[in-house]
């Protein structure tokens, strides 16, 4: 079976070295979690083979209905799986699981998200693949881990913000679980297993050899909440639920309704916090006892202290409602004032893409639908724009590695 070097679709010629330039990675996994893992390596340089079902592809083809840009290539399915390579195999057949076994011979990598004990009945689990090849490095992602009484169960990123307490941290004291507002754990889930092999494969070139990688969304869940999990765990409780407020508890760091829309300000130490009370034209309140603490704010330490939060929270609230979003983020950026106006992610994205707010390289990728933009791997390698990862493969389109076409 012929190997490139690296994803040399992805690459389009480039002459860059990147770090998993001649590495395969072998990806059954599907949906969100397991290709997210594979869209890193792939931009890291690894000829990622994406198998899937014949006849249907990963079920985030169809991307719900959403936007297709090419046969079978959804919006979303583009974001996450540009530069792989596609091959349409049956697994239910003695000659498809051969076919994924022939590939992970010559494969550093393999990947899945099915729920524990599929691949193993299927003929793909860790002992058989390692038989294939005694030092790949094999990433289970999972629900709920391998092990366990939960590790059967089925999980999807809602139910798993449910399960791990997620969702009671959003909102209000009094407002229902509240769930983050897109598939969060899905993500962190596929970034931590790309990271764990990244560094499965650094122990390896030291002559570790092959590893078995167990990463769970439960797990991923854990590590983004990690400072109120740890501190819920060691007092026994939960906190109350800070809303739109800013974690220090300064009565300036919160999110307020402006003339013309929202913004969140993070004025948290007594020097920014008296900025913005003057930008506001709210100053009395600097000097008022029955607000806040003034001994405290005039030796300029720690975090704004109120004293009567809610009375502060509401003069502060009247100022903002009289003021405009957009010049208030432009006069507290001038007085070095953290703050933003609430944006929509359209609008975000738009400011994103050519440069106003983030200078990250931001390439669009032609597809016959139209363009995808594509940011990048969230860093920037020796000050420079990574090559462009090239598109997301058609279902099948590459079944000629393994004599399909």
């Amino acid at each position: 079976m012929r190997r490139m070097r690296g994803s040399d679709r992805a690459a389009g010629g480039s002459d860059v070295v990147r770090p998993m330039d001649g590495m395969r990675v072998v990806d059954l996994s599907h949906v969100i979690a397991g290709p997210t893992c594979g869209h890193y390596l792939a931009r890291h340089g690894a000829e990622v083979i994406k198998v899937e079902p014949p006849g249907r592809g990963d079920v985030l083809r169809a991307g719900g209905g959403r936007t297709q840009v090419d046969e079978g290539v959804s919006v979303g399915f583009a974001a996450i799986n540009a530069g792989k390579r596609s091959v349409a195999v049956d697994l239910k057949t003695p000659e498809g699981v051969a076919v994924v076994l022939a590939l992970a011979r010559e494969a550093d990598v393999f990947v899945e998200n099915w729920t524990p004990g599929v691949a193993e009945r299927l003929g793909l689990g860790w002992d058989a693949v390692r038989a294939a090849r005694p030092d790949i490095v094999y990433a289970s992602i999972s629900g709920y881990g391998q092990e366990g009484e939960w590790s059967s169960r089925g999980a999807y990123d809602h139910v798993v913000q449910a399960m791990t307490g997620m969702m009671s941290l959003q909102g209000e004291a009094d407002d229902p679980p509240i769930k983050v507002g897109f598939p969060v754990i899905d993500a962190a889930a596929g970034m931590m297993a790309a990271q764990a092999v990244l560094a499965a494969l650094l122990r390896r070139a030291r002559g570790g050899g092959g590893a078995y990688l167990d990463v769970s969304m439960a797990q991923a869940a854990v590590h983004l909440m990690l400072s109120p999990a740890v501190l819920a765990a060691h007092e026994g409780r939960d906190r109350p639920r800070p809303g739109n407020r800013g974690f220090s508890g300064s009565p300036g760091a919160a999110t307020f309704r402006c003339a013309d829309g929202w913004i969140a300000t993070a004025a948290n130490t007594p020097a920014q916090f008296a900025t913005l009370c003057r930008l506001l034209g709210v100053e009395d309140v600097l000097a008022d006892p029955a607000l806040l603490d003034v001994d405290a704010l005039a030796r300029g330490a720690g975090f704004v202290v109120p004293r009567d939060a809610a009375a502060l929270h509401a003069r502060l609230a009247a100022a903002f409602a009289a003021a405009s979003a957009a010049a208030l983020e432009r006069a507290l950026a001038d007085a070095r004032v953290p703050a933003a106006r609430v944006r929509g992610l359209a609008e975000f994205m738009g400011e994103w893409a050519d440069g106003t707010i983030a200078t990250a390289p931001v390439v669009r990728v032609d597809y016959p639908g139209g363009a995808v933009l594509d940011v990048g791997t969230g860093a920037k390698w020796d000050r420079t724009a990574p090559p462009p990862p090239g598109r997301a493969p058609r279902l099948g389109e590459d079944d000629r590695l393994v004599g399909g076409g």
